[in-house]
């Protein structure tokens, strides 16, 4: 599912967002909802949206400066602006800021679904889900059946993540076999060990990437990818492009 989140000044816009579209049937999953764009960012840092669907003129911090902040901070996920006739040229500006498209109001339902397809259709074709929707260590960390050594695991590769970790390590640390703990893993993420710590490692590297602080040989080595050749292979992998072909499409 699309994890979606909702920035929109007007409450009245907000809740009809928020109530009157079936988000489920589209394949949408609405992570949070904001009233100004210094809320929303701050909901993009800890929710990690696949999809932002923005009002472009709000108090605060608008829609445009909310995404170049996300930008900066390498978390940009996909945009969706939501505009009016009077605000076309703010639209203009907005697609500049590579946004997928943008919805004229009031949203058409049929319009909005449409769009939700080839935005799902997008990331599954070229790994955008990677890139934009990270690790919900909250939903995961926050499931009170969780498995014990499951737990551990996960925490270790939250925090560890840079360091050289792999399932026989870990088990033998809570003192149970490989196969058990990587059978539970995934029954639980629905992802191996290697896949899960691959993904965290991978969203840290391009948000570092994307900062532009960052020579790619640096963001190998400080992300657990070992060497540069180890790091291009998996990042391609995964991306479907090498990591110097993502800066180019990024600027």
């Amino acid at each position: 599912m699309l994890r979606v989140l909702i920035v929109e000044d007007e409450e009245i816009i907000r809740r009809g967002l928020l109530c009157m579209i079936d988000w489920a049937g589209m394949g949408c999953r609405i992570v949070g909802d904001a009233a100004d764009g210094r809320e929303g960012l701050a909901l993009m840092r800890t929710e990690r949206p696949d999809v932002v669907l923005t009002d472009i003129r709000m108090p605060c911090m608008d829609g445009i400066e909310m995404a170049e902040a996300a930008r900066a901070e390498g978390i940009l996920p996909q945009l969706v602006f939501l505009t009016s006739y009077a605000e076309f040229g703010y639209a203009q500006q907005a697609l500049r800021l590579q946004a997928a498209d943008y919805l004229l109001k009031p949203v058409d339902e049929a319009e909005l679904a449409t769009l939700m397809q080839r935005l799902a259709a997008d990331m599954g074709a070229d790994g955008g889900a990677v890139r934009s929707e990270g690790v919900d260590w909250a939903l995961y960390l926050g499931d009170v059946s969780l498995n014990p050594y499951v737990r551990h695991a996960m925490e270790r590769i939250r925090a560890d993540y840079r360091e050289k970790l792999s399932i026989e390590v870990l088990a033998e640390e809570v003192g149970v076999s490989a196969s058990y703990l990587s059978r539970k893993f995934k029954e639980a993420t629905g992802q191996t060990f290697l896949e899960l710590l691959t993904r965290e490692r991978l969203q840290n590297a391009i948000a570092q990437l994307t900062s532009g602080k960052y020579r790619v040989y640096e963001v190998a080595e400080e992300n657990g990818f070992g060497d540069y050749k180890n790091f291009c292979s998996v990042f391609k992998k995964y991306m479907k492009c090498s990591p110097r072909e993502f800066l180019q499409q990024t600027k």
